[in-house]
This record gives C-alpha cells, sequence and structure tokens, in this order.
C-alpha cells in the first residue's frame, strides 16, 4: 500500500507536469495557426473565428471544469475534457475544412480551460504555502511556453502538419499524466459531493476576480500585439520583433521562481498593489519608447512586474479557492483575454496602433485600482473575524 502522507506531494508533482505540457500545447497554439494558415491557404477572417472557437472552449471549459467534478467526480471531469488537446491537434492535421479545424480550435480551447483549472486545484488543495505553489505552478507554464517554439520548428522538419502530430502526442502524454494519478481535491471529499456556492457571497471573490478580469486582458494584449506595434512602428526590426515574446515568457518564468523560492510575498495584498503599480508605470514608458533598448528594457521591467499577479490573486482567494469557485472565476476574468486585443484591434484601425496599445493602459490601472480594494476589504473583513 502506498503511503496516504504521500497522495498531496503526487497530487502537486501532478500539477506542476501538466501545467508544463499544457504551457507547450497551449501556446503553440499561436504558431501553429500561422503554419495553418499558409498550408492551407485560410484566409484572415476563419483564422480569427479559429482563435475564437478556442477561446470560447476555453471559457466553457472553466465553467464546466467546475460543475462537473461535483456530478461526476474531478478526475473523470479531466479525463473528458483533458482529450482536447490530443484530438484537437491530430483533427488540425487531417484536413482544412473550416469546420474541421473549427471543432479543432475548440477542443484545444477546452483542455487549456480544464487543465487550469484542475491543476490550480491540485496544486492549491496540496501545497502547504499556496503562494507559494500557485507561482511554481505557473513558472513550469512559462517554461513550456518557453519550449514550444523551438518544438514546433524542430518539427517543422518533418514538414508542415508534423508539429500538429507531435502535440497531439504531448497531450496524450498530458492525458495519461493525469489517468496515472490520484487526482481529487480535498474540497471536493469535505462537500460529499454538494456544491458549495457561498463564495458568490463574497465581495473579495468578485473584487479578485475583476483584478484577474484586467491582468488576463493587460497580459494578453501585449503578447498578442506588442510583435506588431514594434515592426509598425519601426522601434525593433522585423527579425529581432518575434524574440519580444522569449523576453516576455523568460522574465515571467525567473520572477514567478524568485516570488516562490527567494523573495515570497509576506503580504499578497500589498504584493498586488506594488505589481499593479508597476504594471502602470512600466506599460506607460513602455508606449513612450522610441528605440530598441529602451523598448526591451521596460518590456521586462512590465514583465516582472505582471508576472506574480495571477498566481498571487488566485492564491488569495484562501478558503473560497474550489472547483466550482475556479469553474466562475477563472472564466470571468478569461473575458478579458478577448475583450482587451479586440478593443485594441478596434481602435488601431480606426486612430492607429499606437493609439490602440495605448488602450491596454485602462487595465493595467485597473489591476492597481482593484488590488487596492482587494486589500482594503481584506482588512475589513480580518477586523470583523
Amino acid at each position: 500500500m502506498s503511503d496516504p502522507s504521500s497522495v498531496p506531494v503526487r497530487r502537486r508533482r501532478t500539477g506542476y507536469l501538466a501545467f508544463f505540457l499544457s504551457g507547450i500545447c497551449a501556446i503553440s497554439s499561436g504558431v501553429v495557426v500561422s503554419v495553418l494558415q499558409e498550408h492551407y491557404a485560410l484566409p484572415y477572417g476563419l483564422t480569427g473565428t479559429l482563435l475564437s472557437c478556442m477561446s470560447t472552449g476555453n471559457l466553457l471549459a472553466a465553467f464546466l471544469a467546475g460543475v462537473l467534478p461535483g456530478k461526476i467526480g474531478l478526475k473523470k471531469t479531466i479525463l473528458l475534457l483533458g482529450t482536447g488537446y490530443c484530438v484537437g491537434y491530430a483533427m488540425m492535421g487531417l484536413g482544412g475544412w473550416a469546420l474541421l479545424l473549427a471543432a479543432a480550435f475548440f477542443l484545444v480551447g477546452l483542455a487549456k480551460g480544464s487543465v487550469l483549472n484542475v491543476c490550480t486545484i491540485l496544486v492549491g488543495d496540496n501545497t502547504p504555502e499556496r503562494t507559494r505553489g500557485m507561482n511554481t505552478m505557473h513558472s513550469f507554464y512559462a517554461c513550456g511556453a518557453l519550449l514550444c517554439p523551438f518544438l514546433v520548428t524542430a518539427a517543422l522538419r518533418g514538414g508542415d502538419l508534423a508539429p500538429m502530430f507531435v502535440l497531439s502526442a504531448l497531450g496524450a502524454l498530458l492525458w495519461l499524466t493525469f489517468a496515472a494519478a490520484p487526482v481529487g481535491s480535498a474540497s471536493e471529499k469535505k462537500a460529499g459531493g454538494q456544491t458549495n456556492w457561498s463564495f458568490l457571497r463574497s465581495s473579495r471573490f468578485w473584487l479578485l476576480t475583476a483584478l484577474l478580469f484586467c491582468q488576463n486582458g493587460a497580459e494578453t494584449s501585449v503578447t498578442g500585439w506588442l510583435v506588431t506595434y514594434f515592426k509598425d512602428c519601426g522601434i525593433l526590426s522585423a527579425a529581432i520583433s518575434p524574440y519580444t515574446v522569449t523576453v516576455l515568457w523568460g522574465v515571467t518564468m525567473v520572477m514567478r521562481l524568485v516570488l516562490a523560492f527567494v523573495f515570497p510575498p509576506k503580504n499578497a495584498y500589498r504584493a498586488m498593489v506594488w505589481m499593479g503599480l508597476g504594471c502602470s508605470i512600466f506599460y506607460c514608458g513602455l508606449m513612450l519608447a522610441k528605440s530598441q533598448v529602451p523598448a526591451l528594457l521596460l518590456l521586462a521591467l512590465f514583465s516582472l512586474s505582471i508576472a506574480g499577479m495571477n498566481p498571487t490573486a488566485v492564491a488569495a482567494a484562501g478558503r473560497m479557492t474550489s472547483v466550482t469557485s475556479m469553474g466562475v472565476m477563472l472564466p470571468a476574468a478569461g473575458l478579458g483575454a478577448i475583450v482587451m486585443p479586440w478593443l485594441i484591434g478596434l481602435v488601431a484601425e480606426h486612430s492607429g496602433i499606437a493609439a490602440g496599445m495605448a488602450v491596454n493602459l485602462i487595465p493595467c490601472v485597473g489591476m492597481l485600482v482593484f488590488a487596492l480594494l482587494v486589500k482594503q476589504t481584506a482588512k475589513k473583513e480580518k477586523v470583523m473575524a
């Protein structure tokens, strides 16, 4: 018989490994969509639709991963929804039909959202220090994101469609990781199958959700639009601009590891305020930068500021963290990743890319505002307790 005390460790390690593999599979979708566009001669409108299908699957998965465990259990839920990477990427290599590709990207989004939700529970419920655990988990994701361009580039030597089947194999490995692990949260067992919705009455829960909405919007807008902004404004050359993603994810991974093991925040609420302030100041400076060195330096500083916001905010939810609460918080917060990039594109189309990118200051300042409100709310709750 296995030692019961080793179960939390195995669950935590499962969360780390699964999130690392998810980082490779999820971030690779941005590279894969450009390969598919060229290979199948897809119009830009269809390409945008495919990305929207993935975002839709991501949001729906986060909700389903919060509701289904109360009906069929956590393990069956992730084994069902987690097939998306394996099946979705395999479908992309089978043909260029619009409906087939739309379904494939939807399945990839379904896997992305469900893995995020379940890994958050596996690590959050089975780590002695929640903030450290969340930052470590997200560092694994960032490490996977860093590796994905190299993996896709190497796979392309076998043909345009080879990366899809390599990623499908990694998706199968992720599924086997969950299948072999003792997946199941302590909160799920204590609830006896009953869904606890009490978190909906917490103002702190909704303020944290709003903060994560801003964080998702700001981070996704930078990763999605910054390369185009740098090239179109002549700040970086076309050859150097793509490496801004490497700078962003590299600094993000380092900062999350620092927060986890070197300088863990003693007060999560105060830390989020400083992160929000840093994001606002450094993004403003980034928009004012007109040459290569200041632009890359300010991008690195912005990445340092935003790196710990998501894991720290999720950790700050504390006792409210459950598969159900994450099924509400993560989809609601994920809307920011859809709204802000779309809004930037809309403004850029009418007023130029510089004006469009300036709009991203809104969620940056929003992170600071909501961090201050969360800090004040937590202080009141502590006094009342």
